[in-house]
C-alpha cells in the first residue's frame, strides 16, 4: 500500500480545523485508529509532534500538536470509544501530555504478542494478516521538522490506515484460539493503569555504569549527567546530542585534574569548544570536591528479590525454586503459543519464588499473584505451575 486511500490529509495546525476534526471523529463509529511520532534521538523528552487517527465515517487526521498542543476537547470527544494503538504503552505518554486518554483500547502488538506471532512489528503484522505492506522508512525521522515533508506525512498516515482492520483481523484469531478474554483483561489493565512514577536518581542508567565503582567516579557521572540534562533541556534537543554516556563514563573513570587532561578523554576531543570543556570540567570538580558524606551509596535501594545470579549463595533452595518456576513457565508458554513475558512477567516469578507463601498452596499462590499485578487469567494458568515448583523437593527434575 503506497497511498492513503482518501489522499494524504492536510496537517491539522489551527484551532478552527482542529474544532472540524473533532466534530467529525465525534461523530464517526466504531473504533478509533490513533499513533503518534516523537522526536526520539533529536529532541529533548518524549512529546508528540504528530499525531494521526482514522475512524469510520470521519476518514484520517493529522494533526499537529506543537501548532495545537491542547488535545483535550478531542480526547473528551473519543471518551468511551474504543481507541485501536500499536505498542500502546509507547504512544500513551506523550498522548496524556495533550489531553488525549483512552478509557478503553485495543494493541495490535499485544495481540500478536499473545496470538504467538513470531513478529510483532506493525509492517510485519499488516503483511502476515492483512498481506499489505507498508512502507516503513521514516521512522526514526526528525518528527519536530516543519514542515514535514510530503513523504513523511505519507507515511505517518499509511500507519493508521489499516489499524481497525488489523485489529478486526486479530480479535478473529484471539477468539479462534481462545485468548480473546485474556487480550481484553490486558488492554483494560493499560488503560487503566496510572503514569509511571518519576525515576529515582535516572542517573544511574547511564550507559557503561557498570564500569563505575567507586564512589567519587559515581559522584562524577551525577555531575556530569545532571548539567547536560540541564543543557539539552535548555536547547531542547537529546542528550546524547549534547554529550555522550560514553564520555560520562571515561571522565567518571579517569578523574580528570584539568582542561587538558579533560579534552585528551574520548568524547572531549577536537570538536568540543573550550567553554563547554569548562562547564564539563566544573562539573567534575565540584564532584571531586564533596565531602564524603555527600557522595552517591554504590547502589539503590532494593526493594524486591537480588539479582538471579546471586540466588545460588545466597539462599539456595530460593535458586532451586526459580529454576523449576522459570522451566514450568517456559513449557506452559509453549503450548499456549505466546513468550513466557507475557504470559507472567519474570519480576513476578522472581518475587514469588525469592519469598513463597505459606502455604505455598493454589489459594496462597493465587493471592500472591494477584498482589503483584497479575491478571485473572495470568493466575488462572501459571497459579498450577508455580504451586508445582514452590513443593519441596520440586526441583529434583528441573
Amino acid at each position: 500500500m503506497l497511498e492513503p486511500r482518501e489522499g494524504i490529509p492536510p496537517v491539522i495546525a489551527d484551532e478552527a480545523a482542529l474544532a472540524e476534526v473533532v466534530a467529525a471523529f465525534a461523530a464517526g463509529s466504531g473504533p478509533v485508529a490513533v499513533d503518534a511520532e516523537r522526536a526520539s534521538g533529536y529532541r529533548y523528552g518524549q512529546r508528540a509532534y504528530l499525531v494521526q487517527l482514522r475512524r469510520e465515517g470521519a476518514g484520517s487526521a493529522l494533526i499537529d500538536p506543537v501548532a495545537c498542543p491542547d488535545l483535550s476537547g478531542l480526547g473528551e470527544a473519543l471518551s468511551g470509544v474504543e481507541w485501536v494503538l500499536h505498542a500502546a504503552t509507547q504512544d500513551l505518554p506523550c498522548l496524556r501530555e495533550i489531553g488525549m486518554v483512552p478509557t478503553r483500547l485495543f494493541d495490535t502488538e499485544l495481540a500478536g504478542r499473545l496470538a504467538g506471532f513470531p513478529r510483532v512489528g506493525l509492517g510485519a503484522m499488516v503483511e502476515n494478516v492483512l498481506g499489505f505492506v507498508l512502507e516503513k522508512g521514516h521512522s526514526a525521522v526528525d518528527w519536530s521538522t516543519r514542515p514535514l515533508p510530503e513523504p513523511w506525512l505519507r507515511y505517518a498516515a499509511l500507519d493508521v490506515e489499516l489499524l481497525v482492520d488489523l485489529r478486526d483481523a486479530l480479535e478473529k484469531e484471539l477468539d479462534r484460539q481462545g485468548k480473546l478474554d485474556w487480550a481484553r483483561q490486558e488492554f483494560d489493565a493499560i488503560a487503566s493503569a496510572p503514569p509511571p512514577e518519576p525515576r529515582k536518581d535516572p542517573w544511574r542508567r547511564t550507559s557503561g555504569m557498570h564500569k563505575v565503582r567507586r564512589r567519587r567516579q559515581m559522584a562524577v557521572v551525577r555531575e556530569l549527567w545532571q548539567t547536560r540534562d540541564r543543557i539539552a533541556r535548555r536547547r531542547d534537543v537529546s542528550p546524547g546530542k549534547v554529550l555522550s554516556d560514553a564520555a560520562i563514563v571515561e571522565a567518571a573513570l579517569a578523574l580528570p585534574a584539568n582542561l587538558h587532561a579533560l579534552a585528551a578523554l574520548n568524547g572531549f576531543g577536537q570538536r568540543v569548544g573550550r567553554r563547554q570543556l569548562e562547564q564539563w570540567q566544573a562539573a567534575v570538580d565540584r564532584a571531586k570536591a564533596l565531602g564524603e558524606d555527600r557522595l552517591p551509596q554504590p547502589g539503590q535501594p532494593v526493594t524486591g528479590p537480588p539479582p538471579p545470579r546471586a540466588w545460588a549463595d545466597k539462599d539456595p533452595a530460593a535458586a532451586a525454586r526459580l529454576s523449576a518456576a522459570r522451566a514450568g513457565v517456559a513449557a506452559l508458554a509453549e503450548r499456549l503459543n505466546m513468550p513466557p513475558e507475557n504470559l507472567i512477567t519474570p519480576d513476578t516469578v522472581r518475587r514469588v519464588c525469592w519469598e513463597p507463601p505459606r502455604p505455598a498452596d493454589a489459594r496462597a499462590v493465587a493471592a500472591a499473584l494477584t498482589g503483584y499485578g497479575a491478571r485473572a487469567w495470568q493466575v488462572e494458568q501459571v497459579t498450577p505451575v508455580l504451586v508445582t515448583a514452590l513443593a519441596p523437593g520440586a526441583d529434583r527434575g528441573a
